[in-house]
């Protein structure tokens, strides 16, 4: 079986719930901590063992090019200073992955972005990222989902279990139990088999509280699938369309598994969520987190004001 070597970041959204931060800047770019949200998710694939990226962008998303290029001038100023911490941080940026742009024009939808990437994934296996969340390297999902790939073939969608209020903002699966069981390699994860999916139900029309979340390993039959997927919620070419029908007709594909995680995520898709990621990730940095930690519990305990 061919092994997962790809991987395709769609990343061209506007960023409205930023705004006005996302008029001239990337949503992408916005700084968790120092580094900006993308270059999470790169290193999420790249630790995965996908060093061969795509990025599906639009209009006003040439900083992200910029932030994954040689920035030789900065570099020379750095060295010339012998600040050599900053100059190792500023190269592995563009060192750590190979990165290659298309542009997604219209925006269309999640399935409109990923089928802009068919003449790259030639017809192999490939992983989709979504860049508005990202997952701790201390609990890994991707090279569960790889396995899962490996062992099944066909197509693999990550599920988190959410409160049954909250499933209409996600993508939602019908589940059974897996052939063999659940065992996986990685903590955090259990393996389950989807046989139905339904983008953003209301409560009661849910089949389950397994929400879809942004991490794909998707067979290249999808593209084909795709192609003949009409418009659906939003008048967009949803994904969750075309996995539906790989999920009820596995002979087109595989089958469609479900690899259900319970680790540490971080949600960038709004500005509570995006707050907290910035402090959790903060609280745990060990050049930040001693003295952010201090201050925190002294401005809560002190300083707050309603």
């Amino acid at each position: 079986m061919v092994e997962v070597r790809k991987a395709v970041i769609p990343s061209a959204g506007l960023g409205t719930r930023f705004l006005p931060a996302t008029k001239a800047t990337p949503k992408e770019m916005l700084p968790v901590i120092d580094k900006p949200t993308i270059q999470y998710v790169v290193e999420e694939a790249v630790t995965a063992g996908l060093t061969d990226i795509l990025m599906v962008t639009g209009r006003n998303k040439r900083p992200l090019e910029d932030h994954f290029d040689r920035a030789a001038e900065l570099e020379e100023a750095l060295a010339a200073k012998g600040d050599t911490v900053r100059l190792e941080q500023v190269r592995a940026s563009s060192e750590m992955a190979n990165v290659h742009y298309v542009r997604q024009g219209d925006p269309k939808g999640l399935g409109h972005a990923v089928l802009k990437a068919e003449s790259y994934v030639h017809g192999e296996p490939f992983a989709v990222l979504l860049g508005d969340d990202f997952i701790d390297d201390r609990d890994p999902l991707l090279p569960a989902m790889i396995e899962v790939r490996k062992r099944y073939g066909g197509s693999v969608v990550a599920l988190i279990e959410v409160p049954e209020e909250h499933i209409h903002m996600y993508g939602c699966a019908a589940v059974k139990p897996a052939a063999d069981g659940p065992a996986l390699a990685q903590e955090h994860t259990s393996l389950i088999q989807i046989t139905d999916l339904v983008e953003k139900p209301a409560k009661e029309q849910a089949p389950s509280n397994l929400a879809v979340i942004g991490r794909y390993v998707l067979d290249p039959a999808v593209m084909d699938v795709l192609r003949e997927t009409p418009p659906g919620r939003g008048g967009e070419i949803q994904l969750t369309d075309a996995l539906r029908t790989l999920a009820g007709d596995p002979d087109i594909g595989g089958p469609v598994h479900g690899v259900v995680f319970t680790g540490r995520r971080y949600d960038t898709g709004n500005p509570i969520d995006y707050l907290k990621t910035v402090v959790q990730l903060a609280v745990d940095r060990p050049d930040l987190g001693k003295e952010f930690r201090e201050w925190l519990s002294s401005y809560v305990r002190e300083g707050f004001q309603d």
